[in-house]
């Protein structure tokens, strides 16, 4: 295993982290013998970390994790998230305090190294967002986890950077966070590109469609933030994987179609040159220096295999790099048809 300083944290993280999220059959299935097996695996391999929210399976991949931890007696690092209803949020500071509560009950530890807010962060509240004032006001969630981490209860705060992109680097900039969950993949790399230095007149639009998170990656490095990958497989897609996709997309301007045809035109580029697409994928966000780590899904042994490999590998040729950049570039070749 390779590790990596996670931004201000100063904690060195595995390159990937064990995601516990919703994936059907694993943290949040029934299945306690490969659970158990697969994470026993993780950590004997120098896995260090893992990743997982309140909200996933209502509690059971945390209540899992807790399980398979004591009875194997590993204690390697823990994050989770909280997920606040953006309809109800006359109370912050107790919803937090009761979350976090109720999260350490399930994962039966003491505190935890990072207590992540889930939700997207925009102007207004929708189904999944919070407002701004609702994230960063006085009795907000970053001031209400500010308190739980002040009581010892987590070390570290994070967000997960979805919503509108201007703010979450706004919260970013602000100095209170100490990490962020980041949207990256070879579909949409759009979170490690700069910032144009340019007028807004001069700005030039993104070559191809899907969300643009420009500035995203080098906020974080201006702030030392710990960055966590999220996506890396754009939810399957660049395996082929399309089932259901379009209940899994969490990004704006995107589409199945759109997604399909992108991922077909990654596949046909990378070849076998990079072992098999979903070690390409782990490779391709480990090219980046400002990426500390991945959160990784694995719902079978031979998954978590092959991340262990990817991480062997070591980061993607630079002409590869090259060639796929220029692939997002021609709008995955739609512009030279």
């Amino acid at each position: 295993m390779k590790y990596r300083t996670l931004g201000r944290t100063g904690a060195e993280i595995s390159e990937i982290i064990f995601a516990c999220g919703e994936t059907p059959g694993m943290m949040s299935g029934d299945d306690m013998e490969l659970m158990t097996k697969i994470v026993d695996r993780a950590i004997k391999a120098g896995v260090n970390w893992f990743d997982t929210a309140a909200r996933a399976a209502n509690g059971r991949a945390e209540t899992n994790l807790g399980n398979i931890l004591k009875d194997l007696g590993h204690k390697p690092m823990i994050s989770t998230k909280v997920h606040l209803d953006p309809a109800n949020t006359k109370d912050i500071p107790g919803q937090i305090e009761k979350a976090l509560h109720d999260s350490l009950e399930r994962l039966q530890v003491d505190k935890i190294e990072l207590y992540q807010l889930g939700n997207w962060i925009e102007g207004t509240s929708t189904d999944l967002a919070l407002k701004t004032e609702d994230v960063l006001g006085r009795v907000g969630a970053i001031a209400s986890i500010e308190k739980m981490r002040d009581q010892g209860l987590a070390k570290w705060i994070g967000i997960t950077a979805l919503g509108d992109n201007g703010l979450c680097k706004r919260l970013i900039e602000s100095g209170r966070i100490d990490t962020a969950q980041v949207f990256f993949n070879m579909i949409n790399p759009s979170a490690a590109h700069p910032v144009p230095r340019r007028t807004l007149l001069q700005t030039v639009k993104a070559p191809t469609r899907g969300q643009d998170f420009t500035g995203l990656l080098e906020a974080c490095i201006e702030k030392n933030v710990g960055v966590i990958t999220i996506r890396t497989l754009a939810a399957g897609a660049i395996v082929g994987y399309m089932t259901d996709y379009a209940s899994r997309i969490v990004t704006k301007d995107t589409d199945v179609d759109d997604v399909t045809r992108k991922a077909i035109e990654i596949r046909k580029l990378i070849g076998d040159r990079a072992g098999n697409y979903a070690q390409a994928a782990v490779r391709f966000a480990l090219s980046f220096p400002g990426i500390h780590t991945i959160d990784y899904t694995a719902n079978l042994m031979p998954h978590l295999e092959e991340g262990l490999e990817a991480i062997d590998m070591g980061p993607l040729d630079p002409a590869l790099l090259a060639e796929l950049d220029h692939l997002y570039k021609s709008d995955f070749g739609a512009k030279e048809a």
